[in-house]
């Protein structure tokens, strides 16, 4: 395989208690007083590279630990074989130096900690003293691991060439079901999903500048995984259990872990052979620091451990001395990998359906100035707007789209121009319900001395979704408009129209607006005012990409953690 490439140094800073607590929610139980229990309240290092499973002891046994210390599960067994070394007394089953293997979140928001911590990234430490606890890590991390994407082989091949992938590549297979399955680790546990996270979101940003829509790209993933929280040792355990490829392939598909992990999954004779590759767009890797707590009392002891975890022997175990040398810098604040976490973790899997309404009246042919300083008329950026917005919507979204305006006093307020259905759907034989979206945007045309329906339209189109609103959905009404109602049968005042709007809200059922304001006059007050009353938005336009952030921030705000 291919050498990842970008060479992170620890991050540091801490981000406070309250942020802490908002993002990491697991939290281990004291469960007896002194210092015996906590031992025995969490899981021994494990003797191979299988899940953890209890110690059949109880508090009362070994008091005389001297060290008490927390591994990540894959670097536990190193650690575990180091500290027997230096046990003088094999007659003694109560070893001086206890080694716990723990997933990093799981040691930084439980109440007791370790003498000495090796997490399976910097970053923990950054965010564990900002809740208040205090390590400082000793001389540069123990050993390097970076993190790849693994699925059986067949399904690895198609996903990359020469060791090497990308997430977007594999968002873009799973949006589309060329991959059927993808699982991750707890993104606020697990190094592996904590910087995976941070990975994805990183190489969205790269194709994009608008901050919402990198997000809503990498949400696109999220809302696809068939595991969200998976514990990384116990998947691992499930597919070396696993003879049938396809069971993995559909049960568990592609997934991240440290190369070490690979490595020593490929060492053993298992039915299921798995292949990973690195994902050049968001390469991240895991270190592992020597961390001392600031109330550990036993330093020569301490030094004694560090000594005897040998470079030799975590390169036999599969890790890397050295980083590699193009990994992502990762944040200096903790709150830089915990804010995507946190929004991944709590992410709500939600449905959307959307109505567009697209204003095509006579002043849609006002011309403007856009970026860049070219004129053109508002028709024209809309229609620009449009083929964004189509690629925007994801595979689970169902869409209908109307145009408004009135051209003749009998002419009603709108019409549709695509009937509402599944985004996938096809239409017309071949074409689907996106390939409808797109080609009508492209023939779209605003009439000559026709009125402006707005606010007629918008009141049916409420009318509309209201009744398609169903549990674990989100329904919205997008307003493509200059924002001024008038010269048409169905004219009304503002007041008059807010006062019916106010009238037909229902609280269970809502369907917020998402309202888009065309050129420099746009009546902004107007469409704030619409927006405000369903709990949505409004937005102005002078660029072709703001309707694609618009519609981003409201899914955003749909699928954000409540």
């Amino acid at each position: 395989m291919d050498e990842p490439v970008t060479h992170h140094g620890p991050p540091g800073g801490g981000a406070g208690r309250v942020l802490l607590a908002a993002a990491i929610v697991l939290l281990l139980v004291a469960v007896a007083g002194g210092t015996t229990w906590w031992m025995y309240t969490r899981e021994p290092a494990p003797t191979s590279n299988t899940a953890p499973t209890a110690r059949p002891s109880t508090p009362a046994a070994c008091p005389g630990v001297k060290l008490r210390v927390v591994a990540a599960p894959e670097i536990a067994p190193a650690v575990q074989a180091a500290a027997k070394t230096l046990d003088d007394d094999a007659a003694d089953p109560c070893d001086p130096i206890a080694v716990v293997a723990e997933e990093p979140g799981i040691t930084a928001s439980a109440a007791a900690k370790p003498d000495i911590w090796i997490p399976s990234s910097s970053a923990w430490l950054g965010i564990a003293n900002a809740g208040g606890a205090a390590f400082t890590a000793q001389g540069q991390p123990m050993a390097y691991s970076p993190i790849m994407l693994a699925a059986p082989e067949s399904l690895a091949d198609s996903l990359g060439q020469g060791g090497r992938t990308s997430w977007a590549q594999l968002t873009s297979a799973v949006a589309t079901g060329k991959v059927v399955s993808m699982t991750m680790p707890d993104a606020q546990t697990s190094t592996v999903g904590l910087l995976s996270v941070y990975g994805v979101n990183a190489a969205m940003a790269r194709t994009t500048p608008d901050s919402g829509i990198a997000q809503l790209r990498a949400l696109t993933l999220r809302s696809r995984l068939k595991e969200a929280a998976a514990d990384p040792a116990k998947l691992i355990a499930k597919i070396t259990e696993q003879w049938n490829t396809n069971s993995v392939v559909y049960d568990v598909g592609v997934f991240p872990l440290v190369e070490q992990q690979l490595k020593n999954y490929q060492r053993g004779k298992h039915t299921v052979r798995l292949k990973g590759a690195y994902p050049a767009d968001g390469m991240v890797q895991a270190d592992y620091p020597f961390a001392v707590a600031k109330n550990n009392q036993d330093t020569e002891l301490t030094a004694k451990l560090r000594a005897a975890i040998t470079r030799s022997s975590l390169i036999k175990a599969g890790f890397r001395p050295l980083p590699v040398p193009n990994a992502l810098p990762l944040p200096e604040q903790p709150a830089g990998l915990i804010a995507p976490a946190t929004m991944w973790s709590e992410y709500k899997s939600l449905a959307t359906q959307v109505l567009l309404l697209i204003d095509a009246s006579g002043s849609m042919n006002q011309k403007i100035q856009a970026p860049g300083g070219r004129t053109v008329t508002r028709a024209a950026l809309l229609r620009e707007s449009g083929r964004f917005a189509a690629d925007l919507f994801a595979e689970d979204t169902t869409v209908g789209m109307w145009y408004f305006g009135q051209p003749t006093p009998t002419s009603p307020a709108h019409q549709e121009v695509v009937p509402f259905g599944p985004i996938t759907e096809q239409l017309d034989g071949a074409k689907t319900r996106r390939d409808a979206l797109v080609k009508a945007m492209n023939n779209y045309r605003a009439a000559d001395n026709s009125g402006t329906p707005l606010y007629q339209t918008v009141l049916d189109g409420i009318a509309e979704m209201r009744d398609k609103v169903a549990p674990g959905t989100v329904t919205l009404v997008v307003v493509l408009t200059d924002g001024e109602d008038g010269e048409s049968t169905f004219k009304m005042t503002q007041a008059q129209f807010m006062a019916k709007l106010a009238g037909e809200q229902d609280p269970s059922r809502p369907v917020p607006i998402i309202a888009v304001g065309y050129g420099p006059d746009v009546d902004m007050k107007a469409l704030d005012d619409m927006s405000a009353a369903t709990g949505g938005k409004a937005f102005p336009a002078t660029n072709p990409a703001d309707l694609s952030s618009a519609i981003a921030k409201a899914f955003l705000a749909a699928h954000a953690p409540r």
